[in-house]
């Protein structure tokens, strides 16, 4: 079985690398690559870069992972979105390495 994803999605990379921190302090999870977007309502945004922050782990302490980070990020700039996904796929596993922060 492949290991669960915890996808969690804040405003700003200084809050990305906090709510990471706190998710890897929580829980025995890895982190994937970080993946950045910046929205067309960007200006209008608390911060206009979006980062997603991905742990790799078993179902509980990616679930752990992903709360520890989430509560980070809410004291900070917060929260867009965030999903466990327990058992992906392995198209799903793939997709993990995209990342725009590697891009010119």
């Amino acid at each position: 079985m492949a290991e669960a994803v915890g996808i969690l999605e804040v405003f700003g990379l200084a809050t990305a690398f906090v709510a990471a921190d706190a998710g890897c302090k929580a829980a025995n999870v890895r982190l994937e690559v970080f993946d950045k977007n910046k929205p067309a309502n960007a200006d209008s945004l608390p911060v206009p870069l979006l980062v997603c922050i991905k742990f790799r782990g078993s179902v509980e302490d990616v679930t752990a992972a992903v709360e520890a980070g989430m509560a980070e990020a809410e004291r900070r700039t917060g929260v867009v979105q965030h999903y466990v996904i327990p058992n992906p796929t392995e198209d799903t596993v793939k997709m993990l390495k995209i990342s725009a922060l590697d891009k010119d």
